[in-house]
């Protein structure tokens, strides 16, 4: 096993997990506001799951999204 190419593969696919989270984020909260489903004011509960069945790895993180 190559130690430097583990990390780097970890940290890209964090970084793509990281930036595609974030843009997923934000439109599902301006749609939301668009539709008055919320107000603005909100923290929001927030779930991810992170998964690799070659591992057998399946893991959660819990955490709140602001909005104010």
């Amino acid at each position: 096993m190559n130690d430097e190419e583990l990390n780097m593969s970890i940290r890209k696919f964090l970084k793509v997990v990281g930036v595609s989270s974030q843009r997923e984020i934000e439109n599902a909260v301006s749609r939301a506001l668009q539709q008055a489903a919320i107000s603005g004011t909100e923290t929001l509960p927030a779930k991810m799951t992170l998964e690799v069945p070659g591992l057998k790895l399946n893991v959660s993180f819990d955490g709140e999204i602001r909005l104010q």
